[in-house]
C-alpha cells in the first residue's frame, strides 16, 4: 500500500461522516417492534421519597458543591469588603480626631504648640 497524507478538508469530512454515522446507528439498533414494547410492563412511577439514581445524584452533589464554593466566594467577598470598609473608616476617624485635637492645641493662646521656628514650653 502506498502512504498518501490526507488533507484537512478530506480528515473534517471523514469526521463528519463518522459523527452522523454514531448518531444514526444507535437509534436504528435500540427501536423496538410494537409487539415487544406492549408485552414489556410499564415501569412503575419512582415514588418521591425514593433516593435518586447514583448518577442523578452525584450530578446534584456537584451542583451542591458548586453552590457551596460560589457562596463560600460570596461571603469571603463580603468579608473583606466591610473589613476594608471598617479600616478605612478607622483611619478617618483618627484623622479627624488628631486635626481636631490640634486644633484646640493651636486654639489656646498662653501655650505654643506646633507654631513656625518657636519652641514648645510647657
Amino acid at each position: 500500500m502506498s502512504e498518501q497524507l490526507i488533507s484537512r478538508r478530506g480528515a473534517f469530512s471523514l469526521l463528519g461522516l463518522a459523527a452522523a454515522l454514531g448518531f444514526a446507528v444507535p437509534t436504528t439498533m435500540l427501536t423496538e417492534s410494537d409487539a415487544e414494547a406492549q408485552a414489556q410492563p410499564s415501569p412503575a412511577a419512582p415514588s418521591p421519597t425514593a433516593q435518586p439514581m447514583s448518577g442523578m445524584q452525584h450530578d446534584q452533589e456537584q451542583q451542591t458543591g458548586g453552590k457551596r464554593r460560589r457562596q463560600a466566594r460570596h461571603t469571603g467577598r463580603t468579608k473583606r469588603r466591610e473589613a476594608r470598609h471598617n479600616a478605612r473608616t478607622g483611619r478617618r476617624e483618627a484623622r479627624h480626631t488628631g486635626r481636631t485635637m490640634r486644633r484646640e492645641a493651636r486654639g489656646k493662646g498662653d501655650k505654643l504648640y506646633m507654631k513656625g521656628n518657636t519652641t514648645k514650653q510647657q
